[in-house]
């Protein structure tokens, strides 16, 4: 029976990262189903789900120790389902980009709340603007619109939202 395991990694970046991990899930016998990776300031920063047996996520549990240590990485991990929806859906691509400015994500994610839709991914950079240099904001995230609510209508209140607040975005479905 598959089981199912989150792991989470933070410590300072540097090569070998990856591939150190990687290979020690693999010799564990997990597979990482899904992961982000990322590099955030000076900071290496991993999210993943990992599946296997329950003797491998064991094996998984005594080796984290001696990885962190090699690794100097700071590891949680939680023991967690397999992801079984319970609402049909659809999911949309909503991507945003803005002059940067505090508050952007809260703006956006309440008015998706304020609605009861679900952000399933959420991605955010930030960068500077060509020839000014000037700060900017960028969003990617991917939400699931309840199959009864009128894209139609959501989309021209999201549009709308979005002027407001100054930002460019745009909604569109999972291809």
């Amino acid at each position: 029976m598959t089981k199912y395991i989150v792991l989470t990694a933070v410590g300072a970046d540097r090569p070998g990262i990856v591939h150190t991990c990687s290979r020690a899930f693999k010799d564990c016998g997990c597979n990482i189903v899904d992961s982000r990776m990322s590099v955030l300031g000076g900071e290496f920063a991993m999210i993943s789900l990992l599946s296997g047996s329950w003797d491998s996520l064991a094996k998984l549990d005594d080796v984290l120790p001696r990885l962190q240590k090699e690794l100097d990485l700071r590891f949680t991990a939680r023991r967690t389902e397999e992801r079984i929806s319970h609402s049909a859906a659809m999911p949309y691509l909503i991507e945003v980009v803005a002059m940067d400015h505090p508050g952007i994500v809260h703006d956006i994610a309440s008015f998706f709340s304020d609605r009861n839709i679900s952000i399933s991914d959420l991605q955010t950079g930030s960068y500077a603007a060509a020839h000014t240099g000037t700060s900017m904001f960028s969003m990617s995230m991917t939400v699931s619109v309840p199959n009864e609510t009128s894209i139609g209508h959501l989309r021209g209140e999201f549009l709308e939202f979005c002027d407001q607040l100054n930002l460019d975005s745009v909604m569109e479905p999972v291809k």
